[in-house]
């Protein structure tokens, strides 16, 4: 019973400071912002992002399956380096927290050591730290709307890694797999949208937003799965300062 009270009570923390570490980003981020452009005559801006959207995983190899995708969702820091005067050609850049999986479907001898005797389905739910790696090209109009795209790619760590497991009638939840993930992944990210003025010094930003892992998910030598790849897409709601 203290056990599970503990554990209640350390999700409920964990979930309130991520809330508090988000606004504190997001105050940090503006004084950031309006500090280094003074300096740099607004050659950098910096602002906050949410990203929900739709994640599947994508097996390559026979054996393997997708029952289903699952939702995605990411939050973080963006950052601008522009590189012309007209602030209409960026390096953009940041930091994210992101969750995505699938829901996937293994045949007997597919999958984790313990369950390969008959055949399971596993809820997958990943969480990486990524950085993405993109150049932003933007269009001007007289009324300050301007329109964007950007492409390029992402690197990320996964820092958390979970499986509700069903084989042979039996449920087995929240699987630790963070060991049977590769310890990195990297992709494409393509994205468009627009930003428009919300006061003087805000700027907000609503886009589509799409990746595609190019690195396996799983450690094949673990999974005995082939190649598991994601495909994303991401609806962008942010702001600048």
């Amino acid at each position: 019973m203290v056990k599970i009270l503990f554990s209640n009570v350390f999700r409920k923390s964990i979930m309130v400071s991520a809330v508090l570490v988000a606004m504190v980003s997001a105050a940090s981020a503006q004084s950031l912002s309006e500090r280094v452009s003074d300096k740099a005559g607004r050659k950098v801006r910096f602002g906050f992002k949410i990203d929900p959207g739709a994640s599947f995983l994508s097996p390559q190899d026979a054996g393997v399956s997708r029952n289903s995708g699952r939702f995605y969702f990411s939050y973080g820091v963006l950052a601008d380096l522009f590189i012309d005067d007209q602030e209409r050609y960026a390096f953009s850049t940041g930091l994210q927290i992101t969750h995505l999986g699938s829901v996937m479907q293994y045949d007997a001898g597919k999958g984790l050591s313990e369950f390969r005797d008959n055949s399971a389905e596993y809820d997958i739910r990943l969480q990486y730290i990524e950085v993405p790696l993109t150049l932003k090209l933007k269009t001007a109009t007289a009324k300050g709307f301007d329109f964007y795209g950007q492409f390029g790619g992402f690197v990320g760590v996964p820092i958390r890694a979970r499986a509700n497991v069903i084989s042979n009638m039996t449920r087995f939840d929240k699987q630790n797999v963070l060991r049977e993930t590769q310890p990195f992944t990297a992709g494409m990210l393509l994205g468009a949208g627009m930003e428009y003025p919300i006061t003087e010094t805000l700027t907000g930003v609503v886009g589509f937003n799409y990746q595609n892992n190019f690195v396996d998910v799983t450690r094949n030598g673990k999974w005995n799965d082939g190649r598991i790849t994601g495909n994303h897409f991401i609806l962008r709601l942010g702001v600048y300062f």
